[in-house]
């Protein structure tokens, strides 16, 4: 069974009170990103995005069911996943800087899994730099750690 995972989105949004648009576009991963806009944005995303993360896995969940080999999609509305990613990114850029030139380790604040990725890919190939995640204790978040890239000689 095929399923549209637009339309999916957009019915299952309009039946939360979410009148929206959803538009497609395919990612670098295989995947599928669906950008969402709405009026009521902010709502959507919730504080930090937790909102709209779970949306997302609750769309994959259903689009799982119906189509186990489908392409994981993920949501986004009014840019602002692609907002957080690109300051991720420079976040990461900046704590590598550090951990560079004075070979100091960093930590950077909690985050969810979607976000220590970012960290993790942008770093992956940084011949200096190497980053790994620690539990925050009571939390489901985790933190990322840099530190200069130990020798293996």
């Amino acid at each position: 069974m095929t399923v549209d995972p637009k339309s999916l989105t957009e019915e299952f949004l309009a039946r939360l009170g979410f009148p929206a648009t959803v538009a497609e576009q395919p990612c670098e991963d295989g995947g599928m990103l669906l950008n969402i806009e709405t009026e009521d944005a902010g709502r959507l995303i919730g504080r930090q995005g937790k909102t709209l993360l779970e949306i997302q896995y609750l769309i994959n969940r259903m689009i799982y069911t119906a189509d186990a080999s489908h392409p994981r999609v993920s949501l986004d509305v009014g840019g602002y996943r692609s907002q957080i990613q690109e300051a991720r990114v420079a976040e990461a850029k900046a704590a590598a800087e550090k951990v560079r030139r004075w070979g100091d380790i960093v930590e950077l604040e909690p985050m969810n899994a979607f976000d220590r990725w970012i960290v993790h890919n942008t770093l992956k190939d940084d011949p200096k730099v190497e980053t790994f995640s620690a539990e925050v204790e009571g939390t489901d978040k985790k933190v990322v750690i840099l530190r200069p890239r130990q020798r293996r000689d």
